[in-house]
C-alpha cells in the first residue's frame, strides 16, 4: 500500500513539475476564450453594431461582401448576431494570403442594418484569434494541435493521481471539503493546493477530456465509430454544366426554403455555394441543442432551383454525433449558459493555483529532506 501511494505521489509530482507551466498557459488562455467574442468587441469598439435590429435580408449581406471583395468568389459564411448590438460576422475560408496556414480565414464584421463593413482581419492576426491559436495549437499549427491533445491526456493522469492521493473516503468527504486554511505557512500552502484541486477536480477533468478530444479529432472520431456511426455531409461539388449555365437563387430564397424543414428553429449561419458548390448551407439552432452558436441542425438547398438537397436534425443525431456535438459547448461552458461560462472561466485559474502551491510544497519537502540529511553528516 505504501509503495503504491509513493508511486502515485511520484507520478503526480513529476507530471506537475514537467507540464504544470503549460497547463497554466492553457488554463489562462482558456479563461479568456470563454468570452472571446465579448473581449473582441471590448478591444475593438468600432465593430459593435450601431443598431440592435435583426438581419432582415441575407442576400444584401452577401451582395455587400461581393462588392467589397469581388475577387473572393468561393464560399462566404455569415453568422447571425448572437446578441443585440453584436455585428454580423462573415468568414471567407480560402484567402490566398493564408493558404499555407492550417486555419486562417478572412474575418469580416458588418453592421446588421447599415451593412457597413467595420473590420477586415485574418484569423490569427488580431488579439483574440492569436490567443485562440496559442491555446489550441501553441502557434504550431497541426503539430501543435496534436501536442495539445497529448498534453490533455497526460493532464488526466495528473488529475487522477492527485485524486487518488487525496481521496478520504465517502464518510469523511464533507469534513475534508470544509474550506479552512490552517495557521502555519506550510500548512496553508498544502491546504490551498488540496482544496483548489478537490473543488476544481470535476471541471478540470471535463476540460482535459474535452480538450484532448477536440485537439485529436481523427482519433476521437475513430474511437466513436467503434460503437456509433457518424453523420456525413452530402456531396456538393458543382458540375461544369452547372457552373456555365445556371443562375444561383438568392440567399433569402434558400433560407425560406430551409425554413420549411425546420419552421420553428432559429437561423444561425448561411453559407453561400461560391464557385465550387451546388448548394446553399443553412444552419439552424433548435431548443435543446447544446450550442446555440455552433448548432448541428442544417439544411442544404439546391442553389439553382431551391429544392432541399439534404437536411440534418441536430436533435435526432445518433449517440456518436451527440457526443461530438457536446464537446465544444462543454469545453467552454456554453451548454450551461452564463453560469457554465463563469464556472469554466474561474476554473481556468485553478491550474495556476495548483502549480504555484505544488511547487512551493515540493520546495518545502525538498528543503526538509536536505536538513534531515545534513544532520546525519
Amino acid at each position: 500500500m505504501r509503495k503504491a501511494r509513493q508511486l502515485w505521489l511520484d507520478i503526480h509530482t513529476y507530471l506537475g513539475l514537467s507540464i504544470g507551466l503549460l497547463l497554466v498557459l492553457l488554463g489562462l488562455t482558456g479563461s479568456i476564450l470563454v468570452f472571446y467574442l465579448q473581449f473582441d468587441i471590448w478591444l475593438n469598439p468600432d465593430i459593435e453594431a450601431v443598431s440592435t435590429a435583426p438581419v432582415r435580408q441575407q442576400q444584401a449581406v452577401f451582395d455587400r461582401l461581393h462588392q467589397q471583395f469581388p475577387t473572393r468568389t468561393d464560399s462566404w459564411r455569415i453568422e447571425q448576431p448572437l446578441h443585440p448590438g453584436w455585428p454580423i460576422m462573415a468568414r471567407y475560408y480560402t484567402p490566398v494570403e493564408t493558404r499555407d496556414s492550417m486555419f486562417a480565414p478572412l474575418m469580416v464584421t458588418l453592421d446588421p442594418v447599415t451593412r457597413d463593413i467595420t473590420s477586415e482581419r485574418f484569423w490569427g492576426e488580431f488579439a483574440m484569434t492569436w490567443i485562440y491559436n496559442l491555446h489550441y495549437t501553441l502557434l504550431l499549427d497541426k503539430n501543435g494541435k496534436t501536442f495539445i491533445g497529448i498534453i490533455g491526456l497526460i493532464s488526466l493522469i495528473s488529475l487522477i493521481s492527485g485524486m487518488v492521493l487525496w481521496w478520504p473516503g465517502w464518510l469523511k468527504l464533507r469534513q475534508v471539503l470544509a474550506w479552512r486554511l490552517r495557521s502555519s505557512y506550510a500548512k496553508k500552502v498544502f491546504d490551498l493546493h488540496i482544496l483548489s484541486g478537490s473543488y476544481g477536480f470535476i471541471v478540470l477533468l471535463m476540460l482535459s477530456l474535452t480538450g484532448a478530444a477536440l485537439a485529436l479529432p481523427t482519433q476521437t472520431h475513430d474511437i466513436i465509430r467503434t460503437f456509433s456511426p457518424l453523420a456525413s455531409s452530402p456531396d456538393l461539388t458543382r458540375s461544369l454544366h452547372e457552373k456555365a449555365n445556371k443562375p444561383v437563387i438568392s440567399a433569402d430564397a434558400a433560407v425560406k426554403s430551409a425554413f420549411t424543414v425546420f419552421p420553428d428553429a432559429e437561423l444561425r449561419w448561411v453559407e453561400s455555394p461560391g464557385s465550387q458548390k451546388n448548394s446553399w448551407r443553412v444552419v439552424f439552432y433548435q431548443q435543446g441543442e447544446p450550442s446555440r452558436r455552433f448548432p448541428r441542425t442544417q439544411v442544404w438547398v439546391n442553389a439553382y432551383n431551391g429544392q432541399i438537397v439534404a437536411s440534418r436534425d441536430g436533435l435526432a443525431d445518433k449517440a456518436g454525433d451527440k457526443i461530438l456535438n457536446w464537446l465544444h459547448p462543454l469545453h467552454n461552458g456554453e451548454v450551461f449558459g452564463l453560469t457554465g461560462r463563469i464556472i469554466v472561466f474561474i476554473s481556468g485559474f485553478v491550474p495556476l493555483i495548483l502549480f504555484v502551491t505544488g511547487l512551493l510544497r515540493w520546495q518545502q519537502k525538498r528543503r526538509a529532506k536536505q536538513r534531515t540529511a545534513s544532520r546525519h553528516i
